[in-house]
């Protein structure tokens, strides 16, 4: 044990994620994958079906094309604007992705830092917010976005379409 005290908890208001999944277009997914049974390729799937654009982002597949869109082997590498970093790899990686955003940020358009499910590194959320980016860190935004947009519903989770309770006939 290390005698730290764990991190606090990560509060979100639903209205900020809201505001947020309401402004970004355009998403730099960083660690997306070609493997279609990979959590990334269904997150960016998922997301260019809600009319997002996302520009995947793997050096190992920098070139190649991932659902429609070219890889790029850096953030640093996409020639469009974006609007949000989505970091699908380890908290560790985060500091180098974000530190790689940092000085391209405000000529890019980002404005916004996100960490996928698992992902937390407070020191990297403390340099991006410093420098005015917007961070959300362990949450995925095709979750967040089911939940505020209600498609959750659709699967029959808390919509009472789905019941252990029989329903009398007649």
């Amino acid at each position: 044990m290390s005698g730290q005290a764990p991190p606090p908890p990560l509060v979100y208001e639903d209205a900020a994620i809201l505001d947020i999944l309401r402004r970004v277009r355009t998403i730099a997914m960083v660690g997306a994958s070609a493997n279609w049974v990979r959590p990334s390729n269904f997150a960016m799937k998922y997301l260019l079906g809600k009319g997002f654009r996302v520009i995947p982002v793997n050096p190992g597949q920098a070139g190649q094309e991932i659902l429609g869109e070219t890889c790029h082997a850096s953030v640093t590498d996409i020639p469009d604007k974006v609007d949000m970093v989505d970091i699908f790899r380890s908290a560790e990686a985060a500091d180098g992705i974000v530190d790689e955003v940092l000085p391209i940020a405000e000529d890019k358009g980002i404005g916004v830092i996100w960490m996928q499910l698992g992902v937390r590194n407070d020191e990297a959320a403390a340099r991006a917010e410093q420098a005015g980016l917007t961070v959300i860190m362990d949450r995925c935004p095709k979750i967040e976005y089911g939940r505020l947009f209600g498609e959750l519903s659709w699967s029959g989770v808390n919509s009472g379409v789905i019941t252990s309770k029989r329903r009398r006939l007649g």
